[in-house]
């Protein structure tokens, strides 16, 4: 192949169309030799292509070792990394497979989990082989790039527009930046980049084949990958099911197919893209679950029968099954992971200024309770008497002495919900308490176990609601966390109205001194994996739905496409880590999909006054692999506006992958027209655009590679004033900062 031809190979075949016995339609078989036009098989491509690795790997390896500390996000990754090595429980907001694939690349350079990860900034030791774990995302970010410059050949960019992309993508200064640290979203996008190409690659063989068949089942692999990476994966694996049913249209519009083979094609696509990801989904947690056997710290948010199946757990091994009056119990919440009714010597600094009740997720003495018959507080109980459905008690704390009470001012945190009052501990030791101090039971026999358990109170078997005497509102807690006066606990109120989990309770820990002869006990069952895989999610839903969302470098999705901001990932002695985009293409990107809207508003308009649009084969291919490409922005970006989690920039990546290869396209269009009219012309245009691109990459590089360089530049660098990475703490001059390294 020589040069010439490098540059004017067409990977777009015309387009044919039949005419039918009443309408015109379009043959959807790709040609015989569309695989060989968009797939690497000349010397020549070779050779370009490991161009391509060598400078994308000299881009992303380079220092990879600064800095030498903890940056933004691998303290968190880092942390479930130890606890992965020494089998310790722990759950994330992600799904597993990312830290999992960290903690084997720790474990082989020998890495013992022994470190405590802490701040930003805490100084690696040379026992952690951090620069292996970077090195590994980093070479997943340099096979992201090759995979892109595959994806572009494969929807039909030239060879030479496509290497132009793929340069730009490899010093697309966020995705080098996220690329060379220990963190979830550079192997992430790397998982998705492939199920992207192996998708896109089925398309170039007929539909049923056994290519295509292969390519499907690649890209589902990868798809089963990225969604045990990150959720955000479930986003790709929708966008591919919205492009399988956008090609099986054009299908059954294709007169010489059969109705069967569309629907062969529709049950093979979605069999695969829902089926082996789920597998792969299920495969990933039973792993994680039976590696992660030794309790936790995190282990205390879940269900004590999930805590059983652990080593070293405190789940007590039995309990006296038969809970009666005068006896000392803990009471554990249903509906939430906040853990135990609990009380403590501190007051609500507002409202009654009463004691604190919260929930607390640990063992405590502090959670135990002595139960009371409402007529008879403080009484000598000699003789056993079982609490029934309609049993007026109080609730003694044991170590205060206090009692549980509600009344009617607003609780400490949910002060706007009317149908909420506050919950405290009132009284002393001696004092009979009042009327609010009074709870009716109210055996839920819904949740309770079949028999006795429905009749009476029997501790861990009977689910129960405790109702408040005086006002008719329920014992009930939510996620909602108390302020620091309240140590973080859980809020505990009486509510009027609210799921009835929310307002259930059970008895864990049950102690007398009055009790039957030979008394029963019962314990926790053990849980399947099935159980233990759906607390597992609950648990996670329960941390992206509550967990803090304010954060010092938290955005907007709104913003992301104009990126007003970055995130400063690590600063130090006047050299920092500032996450941010390369502003030549992101906003390129932004604006592409911007004005290729308009211009698709425009062309409808035109078409319906009766304008022929779409004619040539180039035109009819850039609507085609933009619109796919965009629904996969679409499709990664739209679902954030409705997330109630924290969010950053980097959650932006997926889409704007999807952008960038759209973006290839416009390139690709840019250079074909121009150049078909003046030469070569429009490929001294996207080059030109490339040094751009590689102009502002090497005036930002100090923020990717922790260098230093002078405090004039950094302020030259600040294209917005809201990029806010550091300059003021910077030496004047490049040269005195050299010599102040020295």
């Amino acid at each position: 192949m020589n040069n010439e031809h490098l540059l004017k190979v067409d990977p777009v075949p015309n387009v044919i169309i039949k005419r039918g016995p009443l309408r015109s339609f379009l043959i959807t078989d790709p040609c015989d030799n569309l695989s060989s036009l968009r797939t690497v098989t000349s010397p020549k491509e070779k050779l370009l292509v490991a161009f391509l690795l060598i400078f994308t790997a000299i881009v992303r390896l380079r220092n990879i070792s600064l800095p030498n500390s903890v940056v933004f996000g691998e303290n968190e990754v880092g942390t479930f990394v130890s606890q992965y090595v020494n089998n310790v429980f722990f759950t994330d907001v992600h799904p597993p497979l990312v830290t999992m694939l960290y903690a084997a690349v720790s474990s082989v350079f020998g890495f013992k989990g022994f470190f405590n990860y802490g701040d930003i900034g805490t100084e690696y030791p040379a026992n952690v082989p951090y620069i292996a774990m970077r090195f590994f995302s980093a070479t997943l970010g340099i096979m992201s790039v090759l995979v892109l410059y595959l994806t572009l050949r494969v929807s039909g960019v030239k060879i030479a527009v496509a290497a132009i992309c793929t340069v730009c993508f490899a010093i697309e200064n966020s995705f080098v930046t996220m690329s060379r640290f220990t963190l979830i979203e550079g192997p992430f996008v790397f998982f998705m980049a492939c199920a992207v190409y192996f998708f896109r690659r089925s398309e170039l063989y007929l539909p049923n084949s056994y290519k295509a068949k292969k390519s499907l089942v690649a890209a589902s692999i990868a798809l089963g990958f990225a969604v045990s990476s990150k959720w955000a994966g479930l986003f790709t694996i929708a966008w591919a099911g919205i492009i399988v049913l956008w090609r099986v249209w054009f299908m059954i519009g294709d007169l010489s197919k059969s109705i069967g083979s569309s629907v062969k094609y529709v049950a093979f696509h979605f069999t695969c893209l829902l089926g082996i990801p789920t597998i792969i989904y299920f495969l990933i947690f039973s792993l994680h679950i039976k590696t992660l056997n030794a309790n936790g710290i995190s282990s205390s948010f879940f269900p004590a029968e999930f805590r059983k199946t652990l080593k070293f757990n405190n789940v007590i091994k039995e309990t006296v099954a038969e809970v009666a009056v005068g006896s000392a119990v803990s009471l554990n919440h249903v509906g939430t992971a906040g853990g135990y009714l609990h009380s403590h010597l501190h007051n609500y600094p507002a409202g009654s200024m009463q004691q604190q009740v919260s929930l607390y997720p640990h063992f405590d003495q502090n959670n135990k309770w002595i139960i009371e018959l409402a007529e008879r507080p403080n009484d000598n109980v000699t003789s056993f008497q079982n609490l029934t459905d309609g049993t007026i008690i109080k609730l003694r704390h044991l170590r205060t002495g206090c009692r549980l009470h509600s009344h009617d001012h607003k609780p400490p945190v949910s002060q706007n919900a009317d149908w909420q009052k506050e919950v405290s501990c009132y009284g002393y030791e001696g004092f009979e308490g009042d009327i609010n101090d009074d709870w009716i039971i109210e055996i839920d026999k819904k949740r309770s176990e079949p028999g006795p358990a429905q009749e009476h109170i029997r501790a861990i078997e009977t689910k129960f609601r405790i109702k408040h005497y005086l006002t008719g509102c329920y014992l009930f807690s939510h996620p909602e966390k108390l302020p620091e006066w309240g140590f973080g606990q859980q809020e505990v109120t009486c509510a009027y109205f609210a799921r009835e989990d929310l307002t259930s309770w059970y008895i864990e820990e049950n102690e007398s001194e009055v009790s039957l002869p030979n008394p029963e006990k019962v314990s926790y069952k053990k849980m399947s994996f099935w159980q233990k895989f759906v607390a597992i999610h609950k648990f996670m839903f329960y941390l992206n739905n509550y967990m803090d969302t304010s954060h010092a470098y938290s955005s907007e999705p709104k913003t992301w496409p104009l990126m007003l901001r970055g995130i400063d990932f690590w600063n130090e002695n006047g050299r920092e880590v500032y996450f941010l985009g390369n502003a030549v293409l992101w906003w390129s990107v932004t604006a592409f999909i911007c004005t290729f809207i308009i211009g698709v508003a425009v062309e409808l308009l035109a078409w319906k006054l009766g304008a022929n649009i779409l004619q040539n084969k180039h035109i009819i291919n850039f609507h085609y692999q933009v619109f796919q490409y965009l629904s996969g922005f679409v499709a990664h970006y739209l679902p954030y506006f409705f997330a109630g989690q924290k969010l950053f920039l980097y959650d932006y990546l997926p889409a704007y992958y999807f952008g960038i290869l759209a973006f290839g396209h416009a390139l690709d269009l840019i250079s074909t027209y121009i150049s078909n009219k003046r030469n070569n012309t429009g490929y001294i245009v996207v080059v030109i655009f490339t040094i751009a691109c590689f102009h502002f990459f090497n005036e930002h590089s100090p923020l990717i590679y922790a260098t230093g360089w002078s405090s004039n530049l950094c302020k030259r660098s600040k294209w917005l004033g809201s990029w806010d990475f550091y300059c003021n703490s910077l030496l004047l001059a490049d040269s005195h900062y050299e010599l102040n390294i020295e």
